[in-house]
């Protein structure tokens, strides 16, 4: 699948924000982005990227695989596994971690959990999911699809998506909203620096807020 390229300098500049402001970003234009129930496995870790999409199903009577897909991940993708928020299974480990982290990829978002949290923390490779837990996916879960759109915490994500993840939590920017929503986002971050600086200077919270329209930074515009 031609996968389209969100040019680097924008990811570059995404990389210097705050997950919350990508948050407020998006309500401004009324979609959500918050992937709920996503935490950071290795706290400390940024990861932006674009999506390569993997969508697991239970297995049948013939077995099939969990992992190979990883050899045709590229350098700076996110890998987004939909396991359907399966917890009683995994669908990442520590080899698949170094296997990425050697690569270049830029971490992974798992709708479900993954493994080997100490050897995972150890090479700081950025991982989001749901939690962790030590049973594995093999022979329990299969690969149905690759690079289709995949649903995470109620969310459609699709090939090429943009994915944040930071220490607050992970979130999915659509591919053609990406610029759109880097622009409003660094006006919210420009404005949130303004109130600390007028505080700093003696102004009191409400004043500070109210100069800056802080209440409505993340209102939907009326159409």
């Amino acid at each position: 699948m031609n996968i389209p390229k969100i040019d680097k300098a924008v990811i570059e500049e995404y990389k210097k924000l705050d997950s919350t402001s990508i948050s407020d970003a998006m309500d401004k234009i009324g979609l959500p982005a918050g992937l709920y129930g996503i935490k950071p496995i290795v706290p400390g870790t940024v990861m932006c990227g674009q999506a390569f999409t993997v969508r697991y199903v239970p297995c049948g009577e013939v077995k099939g695989t969990v992992g190979d897909f990883l050899d045709d991940v590229e350098p700076g993708q996110v890998c987004v596994l939909d396991n359907g928020g399966r917890d009683y299974c995994t669908v990442w480990g520590d080899i698949m971690a170094m296997a990425a982290s050697l690569k270049g990829i830029e971490g992974t978002l798992i709708y479900g959990v993954c493994r080997d949290i100490k050897d995972i923390r150890n090479i700081r490779y950025p991982i989001f999911s749901n939690g962790y837990y030590m049973v594995t996916g093999k022979d329990r879960v299969e690969v149905a699809a690759v690079n289709e759109p995949v649903t995470v915490a109620g969310l459609k994500v699709c090939p090429g998506d943009l994915i944040f993840g930071d220490d607050t939590g992970a979130l999915v920017i659509p591919f053609d909203k990406v610029e759109q929503v880097l622009g409003i986002a660094k006006e919210i971050e420009k404005k949130e620096e303004m109130i600390r600086q007028y505080v700093k200077g003696g102004m009191s919270l409400r004043e500070a807020r109210a100069q800056t329209g802080y209440h409505h930074l993340q209102t939907k515009e009326a159409e």
